[in-house]
Protein backbone atom coordinates (compact mmCIF):
# COMPACT_ATOMS: atom_id res chain seq x y z
CA UNK A 1 0.00 0.00 0.00
CA UNK A 2 1.06 3.52 -1.23
CA UNK A 3 1.38 6.63 1.33
CA UNK A 4 -1.28 8.27 -1.13
CA UNK A 5 -3.81 5.01 -0.32
CA UNK A 6 -3.73 5.68 3.40
CA UNK A 7 -3.77 9.02 2.85
CA UNK A 8 -7.16 8.53 1.04
CA UNK A 9 -8.28 6.11 2.89
CA UNK A 10 -7.80 8.00 6.37
CA UNK A 11 -9.49 11.20 4.28
CA UNK A 12 -12.58 8.78 3.60
CA UNK A 13 -12.97 7.58 7.22
CA UNK A 14 -12.86 9.74 9.22
CA UNK A 15 -14.37 7.83 12.26
CA UNK A 16 -11.12 6.09 12.62
CA UNK A 17 -9.31 8.41 14.63
CA UNK A 18 -12.14 8.46 16.86
CA UNK A 19 -12.08 4.83 17.07
CA UNK A 20 -8.60 4.51 17.86
CA UNK A 21 -8.11 8.04 19.58
CA UNK A 22 -5.75 6.37 22.31
CA UNK A 23 -3.59 4.51 19.87
CA UNK A 24 -3.54 7.36 17.59
CA UNK A 25 -2.01 9.67 20.97
CA UNK A 26 0.68 6.78 21.26
CA UNK A 27 2.22 7.85 18.13
CA UNK A 28 5.32 10.05 17.74
CA UNK A 29 6.93 11.28 14.75
CA UNK A 30 9.99 13.22 14.27
CA UNK A 31 9.85 17.29 14.55
CA UNK A 32 11.07 19.03 11.23
CA UNK A 33 13.35 21.79 13.56
CA UNK A 34 13.94 20.21 16.57
CA UNK A 35 15.23 16.94 15.79
CA UNK A 36 13.32 15.15 18.48
CA UNK A 37 10.08 12.66 18.08
CA UNK A 38 6.78 14.42 19.49
CA UNK A 39 2.92 13.19 19.51
CA UNK A 40 1.05 13.11 15.99
CA UNK A 41 -1.59 15.89 18.03
CA UNK A 42 1.24 17.61 18.68
CA UNK A 43 2.51 17.74 15.56
CA UNK A 44 -0.83 18.49 13.79
CA UNK A 45 -0.51 21.12 16.53
CA UNK A 46 3.14 22.74 15.10
CA UNK A 47 1.74 22.29 11.26
CA UNK A 48 -1.76 24.34 12.48
CA UNK A 49 0.92 26.90 14.30
CA UNK A 50 3.13 27.41 11.42
CA UNK A 51 0.12 27.48 8.65
CA UNK A 52 -0.91 30.38 10.56
CA UNK A 53 1.81 32.72 10.96
CA UNK A 54 2.41 32.21 7.16
CA UNK A 55 -1.08 33.79 7.12
CA UNK A 56 -0.38 36.21 9.23
CA UNK A 57 2.64 37.22 6.98
CA UNK A 58 1.00 37.36 4.18
CA UNK A 59 -1.77 39.41 5.86
CA UNK A 60 0.65 42.19 6.63
CA UNK A 61 2.02 42.03 3.69
CA UNK A 62 -1.16 43.00 1.90
CA UNK A 63 -2.01 45.45 4.43
CA UNK A 64 1.41 46.89 3.70
CA UNK A 65 0.73 47.18 0.19
CA UNK A 66 -2.68 48.58 0.94
CA UNK A 67 -1.03 51.49 2.93
CA UNK A 68 1.76 52.74 0.21
CA UNK A 69 -0.86 52.33 -2.79
CA UNK A 70 -3.38 54.36 -0.54
CA UNK A 71 -0.40 56.84 -0.03
CA UNK A 72 0.32 56.97 -3.93
CA UNK A 73 -3.41 57.87 -4.75
CA UNK A 74 -3.32 60.09 -2.39
CA UNK A 75 -0.04 62.32 -4.21
CA UNK A 76 -1.43 61.23 -7.74
CA UNK A 77 -4.74 63.14 -6.72
CA UNK A 78 -2.83 66.41 -5.71
CA UNK A 79 -0.92 66.24 -8.81
CA UNK A 80 -4.46 65.80 -10.83
CA UNK A 81 -5.80 68.85 -8.91
CA UNK A 82 -3.03 70.72 -9.70
CA UNK A 83 -2.83 69.77 -13.31
CA UNK A 84 -6.30 71.09 -13.54
CA UNK A 85 -5.65 74.16 -12.58
CA UNK A 86 -2.92 75.07 -14.87
CA UNK A 87 -3.35 77.35 -17.84
CA UNK A 88 -0.34 76.73 -19.83
CA UNK A 89 1.93 74.20 -21.07
CA UNK A 90 4.60 75.97 -19.10
CA UNK A 91 2.37 75.44 -15.75
CA UNK A 92 1.97 71.74 -17.17
CA UNK A 93 5.34 71.05 -17.24
CA UNK A 94 6.59 73.37 -13.80
CA UNK A 95 3.48 71.22 -11.64
CA UNK A 96 4.79 67.58 -13.09
CA UNK A 97 8.04 68.35 -12.38
CA UNK A 98 7.62 69.68 -9.04
CA UNK A 99 5.19 66.56 -7.79
CA UNK A 100 7.20 64.12 -9.45
CA UNK A 101 10.65 65.32 -7.32
CA UNK A 102 9.22 67.00 -4.21
CA UNK A 103 6.58 64.12 -3.83
CA UNK A 104 7.24 61.17 -5.55
CA UNK A 105 11.38 61.50 -5.17
CA UNK A 106 11.69 60.77 -8.62
CA UNK A 107 14.94 63.26 -9.23
CA UNK A 108 14.94 62.90 -12.55
CA UNK A 109 12.52 63.76 -15.41
CA UNK A 110 12.28 64.91 -18.80
CA UNK A 111 9.17 65.39 -21.28
CA UNK A 112 9.59 65.41 -25.40
CA UNK A 113 5.92 66.87 -27.28
CA UNK A 114 6.07 66.61 -31.04
CA UNK A 115 2.84 68.35 -31.63
CA UNK A 116 2.19 71.68 -34.02
CA UNK A 117 2.55 74.64 -31.83
CA UNK A 118 5.18 77.75 -31.69
CA UNK A 119 5.74 77.19 -28.10
CA UNK A 120 9.64 77.76 -27.08
CA UNK A 121 9.88 75.37 -24.60
CA UNK A 122 12.40 72.74 -24.18
CA UNK A 123 10.16 70.15 -24.26
CA UNK A 124 9.15 70.47 -27.80
CA UNK A 125 12.69 70.49 -29.64
CA UNK A 126 12.37 68.21 -32.31
CA UNK A 127 13.29 64.47 -31.57
CA UNK A 128 14.56 62.01 -33.92
CA UNK A 129 12.95 58.87 -35.55
CA UNK A 130 14.15 56.54 -33.53
CA UNK A 131 12.38 58.11 -30.19
CA UNK A 132 8.85 58.63 -32.55
CA UNK A 133 8.92 54.65 -32.86
CA UNK A 134 10.07 54.01 -29.30
CA UNK A 135 7.24 56.11 -28.63
CA UNK A 136 5.03 53.98 -30.71
CA UNK A 137 6.07 50.95 -29.68
CA UNK A 138 5.56 51.93 -26.04
CA UNK A 139 1.84 50.42 -25.37
CA UNK A 140 2.42 50.36 -21.99
CA UNK A 141 5.06 51.61 -19.56
CA UNK A 142 8.58 50.26 -20.10
CA UNK A 143 10.87 50.27 -16.55
CA UNK A 144 14.49 48.89 -16.60
CA UNK A 145 18.41 50.59 -16.86
CA UNK A 146 18.09 51.26 -20.66
CA UNK A 147 17.64 54.02 -22.95
CA UNK A 148 18.48 55.31 -26.48
CA UNK A 149 21.46 57.68 -26.54
CA UNK A 150 19.21 60.53 -27.43
CA UNK A 151 17.08 59.75 -24.57
CA UNK A 152 19.89 59.89 -21.87
CA UNK A 153 21.47 62.98 -23.58
CA UNK A 154 18.15 64.70 -22.32
CA UNK A 155 19.35 64.64 -19.11
CA UNK A 156 22.62 66.34 -19.77
CA UNK A 157 25.36 65.96 -17.06
CA UNK A 158 23.37 64.41 -14.57
CA UNK A 159 22.65 61.20 -17.56
CA UNK A 160 26.52 59.57 -16.41
CA UNK A 161 24.56 58.60 -13.07
CA UNK A 162 21.62 57.30 -13.95
CA UNK A 163 20.78 53.69 -13.49
CA UNK A 164 17.15 53.23 -14.06
CA UNK A 165 14.49 54.67 -16.19
CA UNK A 166 10.30 54.36 -16.41
CA UNK A 167 9.68 55.37 -20.11
CA UNK A 168 6.21 56.42 -21.47
CA UNK A 169 3.92 57.33 -24.41
CA UNK A 170 1.87 60.35 -24.00
CA UNK A 171 -1.58 59.14 -26.56
CA UNK A 172 -4.98 60.22 -26.24
CA UNK A 173 -5.33 57.94 -29.28
CA UNK A 174 -3.74 55.27 -31.28
CA UNK A 175 -1.15 57.51 -32.13
CA UNK A 176 1.50 59.35 -29.44
CA UNK A 177 2.72 62.62 -29.74
CA UNK A 178 5.08 62.54 -26.87
CA UNK A 179 7.05 60.67 -24.31
CA UNK A 180 7.85 61.11 -20.90
CA UNK A 181 11.28 59.82 -19.12
CA UNK A 182 11.52 59.15 -15.22
CA UNK A 183 14.97 58.58 -14.32
CA UNK A 184 16.82 57.36 -10.94
CA UNK A 185 20.36 57.15 -9.76
CA UNK A 186 19.27 53.84 -7.86
CA UNK A 187 19.14 51.01 -10.08
CA UNK A 188 16.24 49.31 -8.28
CA UNK A 189 14.26 52.36 -8.44
CA UNK A 190 12.46 51.20 -12.13
CA UNK A 191 12.78 47.57 -12.36
CA UNK A 192 11.30 45.02 -15.43
CA UNK A 193 9.19 43.39 -12.92
CA UNK A 194 7.53 46.43 -11.05
CA UNK A 195 4.05 47.12 -11.21
CA UNK A 196 2.73 50.04 -13.72
CA UNK A 197 -0.87 50.54 -12.76
CA UNK A 198 0.34 53.79 -11.39
CA UNK A 199 2.39 55.19 -14.03
CA UNK A 200 0.18 53.93 -16.98
CA UNK A 201 -2.15 56.47 -14.81
CA UNK A 202 0.44 58.83 -14.79
CA UNK A 203 1.00 58.76 -18.32
CA UNK A 204 -2.93 58.86 -19.26
CA UNK A 205 -2.93 61.70 -17.16
CA UNK A 206 -0.14 64.04 -17.99
CA UNK A 207 -1.70 63.03 -21.77
CA UNK A 208 -4.98 64.45 -21.16
CA UNK A 209 -3.93 67.24 -19.77
CA UNK A 210 -1.12 68.35 -22.79
CA UNK A 211 -4.24 67.47 -25.40
CA UNK A 212 -6.30 70.12 -23.33
CA UNK A 213 -3.72 72.97 -24.30
CA UNK A 214 -3.02 71.98 -27.45
CA UNK A 215 -6.26 71.30 -29.34
CA UNK A 216 -5.91 69.04 -32.38
CA UNK A 217 -5.75 70.23 -36.17
CA UNK A 218 -9.31 68.51 -36.08
CA UNK A 219 -10.60 70.54 -33.53
CA UNK A 220 -9.47 73.66 -34.74
CA UNK A 221 -10.90 73.55 -38.02
CA UNK A 222 -14.11 72.24 -36.49
CA UNK A 223 -14.13 75.31 -34.30
CA UNK A 224 -14.06 77.65 -37.19
CA UNK A 225 -16.65 76.69 -39.09
CA UNK A 226 -19.54 79.14 -39.22
CA UNK A 227 -22.39 78.05 -36.75
CA UNK A 228 -25.44 75.69 -38.63
CA UNK A 229 -27.83 78.85 -37.77
CA UNK A 230 -25.79 81.26 -39.36
CA UNK A 231 -25.65 79.32 -42.59
CA UNK A 232 -29.11 79.14 -42.92
CA UNK A 233 -29.79 82.57 -41.86
CA UNK A 234 -27.41 83.24 -44.94
CA UNK A 235 -29.48 80.76 -47.35
CA UNK A 236 -32.56 83.01 -46.41
CA UNK A 237 -31.22 86.25 -46.98
CA UNK A 238 -30.47 84.64 -50.33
Amino acid sequence: MQSQDILAWLKSNPAFFDEYADDVAEIYVPHSHRGQAVSLAERQLITLREKARALEARLSELLQFGEDNDVISDKLHKLTVDLIQAEDLSGVVGTLEYHLRERFHVPYVAIRLWLPTDSTLREFQPVGEAVQRLAQNLVSPYCGPYVTDEVLAWFDQDAAELRSFAQFALRTGEEPFGILVLASGDEDRFYPDMGTLYLQRLSELVSATVRRLVPTTAQVEVEELPHEDAIDGARQED
